[in-house]
């Protein structure tokens, strides 16, 4: 049976490979420029655009960590996924419309840092240089756990080493990565997030089924793992803490300074469309949130009964369920959506970061003259440099998916969430004050979790958002006033976003 499994599995996923290599053809045939290649020229529809933020976002840890967080905590897990939900709903509501709006008109900046450089001014490039510093530091980390995801894939199917898995799937991701650019990326997340979604749905129902249903699951883990089943303890029948709460539910505050989602509602072709993609959005990280709980949760009542409550690595659950559960061309489908979701991810990263390297440091530090077939090579250039430093920082053997991930996320989210917030809409924010978020934002995340213990359990993104928000609003006090220029574009931004928001919304 397991050479069964692995042979269909192995053909799977070599099909769907030459998919989404296919995809990524396509999108080189149509990617003529800079603007092409990290933004599709703004030309995504409503689905590409809402599942592509969507599949970008969630990445390996959708199948892999949060079920094997809700395998080990239970409904603790709950916390998290409803501070992802509402974070994924206000980042739509707040950022998307009106990032699209202001980044076409600040000089129709391409990336987050020439976002913020064209909106306050940055005479000597600094602003743009070390926010594109903090972006590659963190997606390193972030690309890493796609990385070890897709060994652990490897490792646990084929028995192959995880190291040699790893490089295998570093390969592929960057192949059409650097070919297709934001267009491959935008179209093979479409295919990715629909696998994703359909796996994580049925996963858990024939797993409940298998075990006489829901109330039968409900029922079994009521009396077998009581302390699993209250949103208010953890795992040991300890009362929650509010530090331990908070930290969970704060992940949500991590979505509005993501670049790879950012990068998303920039693309989208109009700001009418908006709309009809916050709500597919919002739908597929709804389904997708309470199916990988789910997969946990049902998990957790299989492997008590079928092997004696064993399981070596919890982030394994999903493909265990899979392998025993499902006939091995379908069982190779849905293992394919792990994949689908490291590669939807990874792909996003791979091409933020190369253009924070190309656009924001190559040719504004060194060749302001480039011409765009220069800046398109050298950015898929970067792509396989960027690939080959993540790939050697995932080979570190002690890491885990969702311990790279909340780093990353929270490095983001304090660096470059309130600083693009307040940007959006705080009329006297200065460069002084975007200067003074990020590094605050981005130092004390760093600082802070290096440190252990007391108020240093809390996640790191808390302090660092705080940080980051404090440090606007005294850098942007204490500075010189923004130009009068740059202050008059801010003023038509706000007109041109403001007139069709109440029809849009």
């Amino acid at each position: 049976m397991q050479n069964s499994i692995s042979f269909a599995v192995a053909v799977t996923f070599f099909l769907y490979l030459l998919l989404m290599l296919g995809i990524g053809l396509w999108a080189w045939r149509r990617t003529h420029d800079s603007a092409d290649y990290f933004l599709g020229g703004r030309q995504l529809g409503p689905w590409p655009t809402a599942l592509s933020a969507g599949a970008s976002d969630m990445s390996g840890w959708l199948l892999l960590g949060l079920p094997g967080f809700a395998f080990t905590s239970g409904l603790q897990s709950l916390w998290l996924a409803g501070g992802l939900l509402l974070g994924t709903w206000l980042n739509w509501l707040v950022v998307a419309r009106a990032l699209r709006q202001f980044t076409a008109e600040a000089d129709d900046a391409l990336t987050i840092p020439e976002y913020l450089a064209n909106r306050f001014g940055d005479p000597n490039h600094a602003l743009q240089a070390i926010a594109a510093l903090f972006i590659l530091l963190f997606f390193l980390f972030y690309t890493s756990s796609g990385l070890v995801a897709g060994g652990k894939l490897f490792e646990t199917l084929f028995g192959l080493d995880a190291g040699l898995a790893t490089a295998i799937g570093a390969l592929v991701i960057m192949s059409y990565t650097l070919t297709g650019g934001f267009l491959a990326v935008s179209w093979t997340d479409l295919v990715q997030g629909l696998l994703m979604l359909a796996a994580l749905l049925l996963v858990p129902v024939i797993a409940m089924q298998a075990d006489d249903g829901f109330l039968a699951m409900q029922t079994r883990l009521h009396a077998d793992h009581p302390a699993l089943m209250s949103l208010w303890s953890n795992d040991k029948g300890e009362p929650l803490g509010l530090i331990a709460i908070i930290s969970l539910a704060a992940w949500g505050l991590g979505y509005f300074g993501q670049p790879h989602i950012l990068a998303r509602f920039a693309g989208i072709r109009d700001q009418q469309a908006v709309p009809a993609a916050r709500r597919i959005a919002v739908t597929w990280t709804a389904l997708s949130l309470a199916g990988a709980v789910l997969v946990g949760l049902a998990g957790l009542v299989w492997v008590d009964s079928h092997l004696g409550g064993e399981l070596a690595d919890a982030e394994t659950i999903f493909m265990v369920l899979v392998e025993a559960l499902f006939h091995p061309i379908i069982a190779g489908v849905l293992l394919a959506a792990i994949l689908a979701a490291i590669m939807s991810t990874a792909d996003s990263q791979l091409l933020v970061s190369s253009s924070a390297l190309t656009e924001d440091l190559y040719r504004q530090l060194f060749r302001r003259q480039a011409s765009t077939k220069e800046i398109v090579l050298v950015g898929r250039l970067a792509v396989v440099a960027l690939a080959l430093v993540a790939l050697l920082l995932a080979l570190e053997p002690d890491n885990s998916v969702l311990g790279l991930v909340a780093y990353a996320w929270a490095g983001f989210g304090a660096a470059f969430g309130p600083v693009l917030v307040l940007s959006l809409y705080w009329r006297g924010m200065t460069r002084a004050g975007a200067l003074a978020g990020i590094i605050a934002g981005g130092v004390t995340v760093v600082v802070w979790k290096a440190l252990e213990g007391g108020i240093f359990e809390l996640y790191e993104i808390v302090p660092g958002i705080l940080a980051a928000t404090l440090a606007v609003v005294i850098g942007s006090r204490l500075s010189a006033p923004t130009a009068p220029d740059i202050l008059a574009r801010f003023e038509r931004f706000r007109i041109a976003s403001d007139a069709p928001a109440a029809a849009g919304r």
